[in-house]
């Protein structure tokens, strides 16, 4: 653990340094805000015990979850890069656009369980618990007659009711965490359970319910390997899919492409898609993957987001703090440092 830790010291900083005051953790200096990206800082930084910043992350989600059980957040495909120097057009507050995505909210239960996972406790679940639970409402209020789940609350800035499969996905992996953490606290949350099993066959057998407002996702590598990571396909369908794109998203020596029509690989997915290889008990593969991006890390320490492999630079000239916490999850469930390795790893109901 010791090794990994000195590994991955300036991906940590980096994550520490992000987060403000009121404990949420931006993606880039004063740079857009989501609780999924926040969640996913906090997940890396409880893997090393920085148990003061994790509680000041829970903290603010807790200050500021909404009376409908969602969070508002930004969305990264509307960060504007500058094409002069690759990075992030800063936005002033009253230009920005807030959506109550569905996703976002659910993550809380998957950091939670990760949470108890790593530190066994009663009370730090209680603490999140009531969070987890208008969260999870929140979503499950928003699943649609097909069984997929509405990517964000109907209002002006979201009017379609659309979903997305690697969202959906997501979800789905955070019910399993929500419906086990509710055990753990001796509760029954059949409505939970029930939305879990609507949203699996919508995303096994209903393909049309996804992308019918919007051009397909189908060119993004997350719709290709989530429903394997997310634990929706498994076994042999889960192998057979992850090789049947192969040659299409990943480059070798490089990583994974973010879509496969453009020479840009990305970081986090490519870690995303270690522990994937990881489940399917293709761990030498992994393990190839994750050192092919060990040379994205800036002199500090902390990772890129990307790297444009034809022009062999790294595209944005940023590193959100999600980008290394993504790497760090990766290296736990190769490495298993920490109790938590196996939160991705492991879909059962408890």
């Amino acid at each position: 653990m010791d090794k990994l830790k000195n590994k991955f010291e300036g991906s940590i900083k980096r994550i520490i340094s992000l987060q403000k005051k009121d404990g949420s953790i931006p993606w880039t200096k004063d740079g857009a805000f989501d609780a999924w990206n926040h969640l996913e800082c906090v997940m890396a930084l409880n893997i090393f015990r920085y148990t003061k910043q994790v509680d000041l992350g829970f903290n603010y989600l807790r200050q500021n979850q909404l009376d409908d059980g969602s969070w508002l957040g930004e969305l990264g495909s509307t960060q504007d890069i500058d094409k002069k120097n690759g990075t992030f057009v800063k936005k002033e507050k009253n230009d920005k656009t807030y959506y109550r995505d569905t996703n976002f909210a659910a993550y809380i239960a998957t950091a939670t369980w990760h949470d108890f996972l790593i530190n066994n406790s009663i009370d730090r679940l209680l603490n999140n618990w009531e969070m987890i639970e208008r969260g999870i409402d929140f979503v499950i209020s928003n699943q649609m007659d097909n069984g997929s789940i509405r990517w964000a609350a109907k209002s002006s800035e979201a009017p379609n009711d659309d979903s997305l499969l690697t969202g959906c996905c997501s979800i789905y992996k955070s019910l399993i965490c929500a419906i086990n953490c509710a055990s753990r606290l001796n509760m029954k949350k059949p409505l939970w359970e029930s939305a879990l099993w609507k949203l699996e066959d919508a995303i096994k057998n209903k393909p049309y319910s996804f992308d019918k407002t919007w051009e397909s996702k189908k060119r993004f590598s997350m719709d290709w390997y989530y429903p394997v990571l997310c634990g929706v396909i498994k076994k042999k369908d889960a192998e057979k899919r992850i090789k049947s794109e192969w040659k299409n998203f990943v480059l070798s020596q490089e990583g994974c492409l973010c879509v496969n029509d453009q020479p840009w690989i990305t970081i986090a997915e490519t870690a995303e898609l270690a522990i994937t290889l990881i489940k399917i008990k293709k761990k030498d593969t992994a393990k190839d993957l994750l050192l092919w991006i060990d040379d994205c890390r800036d002199d500090d320490g902390a990772y890129w987001m990307g790297k444009q492999v034809i022009e062999n630079i790294f595209w944005p000239m940023e590193k959100p703090g999600w980008t290394s916490a993504a790497v760090i999850l990766a290296h736990d469930a190769l490495n298993n440092i920490s109790k938590g390795s196996t939160i991705f790893l492991n879909d059962k109901l408890i």
